[in-house]
């Protein structure tokens, strides 16, 4: 007789573009309807996870804290604290600030989807005290698994809402058409070197100039929106408002 296995329940749901994109509405519209509406960018991250959802965030060298690996920030549910590492301090460190707002989101991200993975019931015992020093899930800069990745996404949905995106890109440049790579390559020459004037340099990768070029032109909203151009291409490719191929037609 054949022997019958039951698949593993998944660890954490499958979930659509929309769904990341609904979520963040509703987040917005929670604080909005708490605190006034958000209607322009930047997106006041910090008094969403603050005063709406009540996370306390604390400041800590999480780098020498957890010197296996490199650790941006942890959160512990329980508790309902955030701790962000000490480098990523707006105050001290301005250039740092859009990572601050995207690691505050990703936290933000990982409370609203994935806290029940990890909250003890009322009548469950604690293995360890309150406030102990084992936070239940840590953001490290290469993490991929599953819950990292829809922990970006939303908190990329939170900080740059569609609509909004949508309306400044009309506003800059005239259409909802979107932006090909092969049309940036024409001035790639003066558009790669006031980038590396303005970074001091050019990242490792293979796709490391044809991100440079795209973000080149997200620069003017990542500054608006107070996230990274990093973060900021990411969110328009997403949205195929930037795209690194023209898809052949008839007609080509």
């Amino acid at each position: 007789m054949a022997r019958r296995f039951t698949k593993p329940k998944p660890e954490v749901s499958y979930l659509a573009p929309d769904d990341f994109e609904n979520e963040a509405a509703l987040i917005l519209s929670e604080y909005g309807n708490a605190h006034g509406q958000v209607n322009e960018p930047p997106i006041p991250i910090d008094d969403i996870v603050e005063e709406y959802f009540k996370l306390v965030v604390e400041y800590k060298d999480l780098r020498a804290k957890y010197p296996e690996g490199d650790v941006l920030a942890a959160i512990f549910f329980n508790d309902k604290r955030i701790e962000v590492d000490a480098s990523l301090v707006p105050e001290d460190f301005p250039a740092m600030r859009g990572r601050y707002r995207f690691t505050l989101a990703h936290e933000l991200s990982h409370w609203r989807l994935h806290r029940h993975l990890y909250l003890r019931q009322a009548n469950q015992p604690a293995l360890l005290p309150a406030g102990g020093a084992k936070p239940d899930h840590v953001l490290r800069s290469r993490l991929t698994d599953r819950k990292e990745f829809q922990a970006n996404h939303l908190a990329g949905c939170i900080l740059m809402p569609r609509e909004m995106v949508k309306r400044l890109w009309h506003a800059a440049h005239g259409s909802m058409d979107p932006i090909y790579l092969d049309d940036l390559r024409r001035k790639q020459q003066a558009i790669l070197t006031a980038e590396v004037l303005r970074r001091g340099g050019i990242k490792s990768g293979d796709d490391a100039i044809d991100n440079m070029l795209l973000e080149y032109v997200a620069r003017p909203m990542a500054e608006t929106f107070e996230v990274s151009p990093d973060a900021m291409r990411i969110r328009l490719e997403g949205m195929n408002l930037l795209l690194r191929k023209k898809e052949p037609t008839l007609f080509a």
